[in-house]
């Protein structure tokens, strides 16, 4: 049985791991990782301001996504 600090642990770095590699430490000026597992229910919110020119609510969409499927890998 995986933990619900290993799926939300899980889920936050996936999500960081999207963000970051789309942008350069330095052009983001905050980003905000919030992640909620109880119940079996996962949420997950993404926070991203950005100065590059990409679509950065793309991206912490992008991010989401990403710690979804990658907690879907844990728990199967």
């Amino acid at each position: 049985m995986v933990s619900d600090e290993r799926v939300v642990e899980t889920a936050a770095e996936a999500a960081r791991n999207v963000v970051f590699s789309r942008f350069d430490r330095s052009t983001v000026k905050d980003v905000d990782v919030t992640v909620t597992f109880e119940d079996g229910i996962l949420e997950v919110d993404v926070y991203l301001n950005a100065t590059e020119g990409r679509n950065a609510e793309q991206v912490a969409d992008d991010a989401a996504l990403a710690a979804r499927a990658a907690v879907d890998d844990l728990l199967n």
